[in-house]
């Protein structure tokens, strides 16, 4: 059984930094693609950055490149997302998600197979 535990949300001013947290239990972790996804109430579900099983890979969506990475530490089955210059409407429930797709990096929710619970981010203006 696969499970995911995001972690490092939190309230944050506006300019500010968080680091978010991504462990996942269960074998094989450096064989998938993990994801990170955001959703404020009442909005789908929305991409944020994806990373390959080697981190080779990475992929972003407009509205966060040049300002947040993803990166993955296969020997301790974890996924980060580094979140800087932080803007009010980045507020959301930030979720980790696991793919068995490979190539391209997936964007899609429906393509994500795992989901963690979700940790909440606040930016203050």
């Amino acid at each position: 059984q696969v499970q995911l535990v995001e972690s490092g949300g939190g309230l944050v001013q506006a300019g500010g930094s968080l680091r978010l947290s991504c462990a996942a239990s269960g074998r094989a972790f450096s064989s998938f693609v993990m994801g990170w996804f955001r959703q404020t109430t009442g909005k789908e579900r929305e991409f944020v950055a994806a990373i390959s099983w080697s981190s080779g890979a990475t992929r972003f969506a407009d509205a966060v490149k040049g300002r947040f990475t993803i990166s993955r530490d296969n020997a301790r089955n974890t996924v980060y997302l580094q979140m800087n210059s932080l803007k009010p409407e980045d507020t959301a429930v930030y979720y980790c998600a696991r793919s068995s797709l490979r190539w391209p990096l997936p964007v899609n929710a429906r393509d994500y197979d795992y989901w963690g619970q979700g940790t909440q981010v606040t930016v203050s203006s």
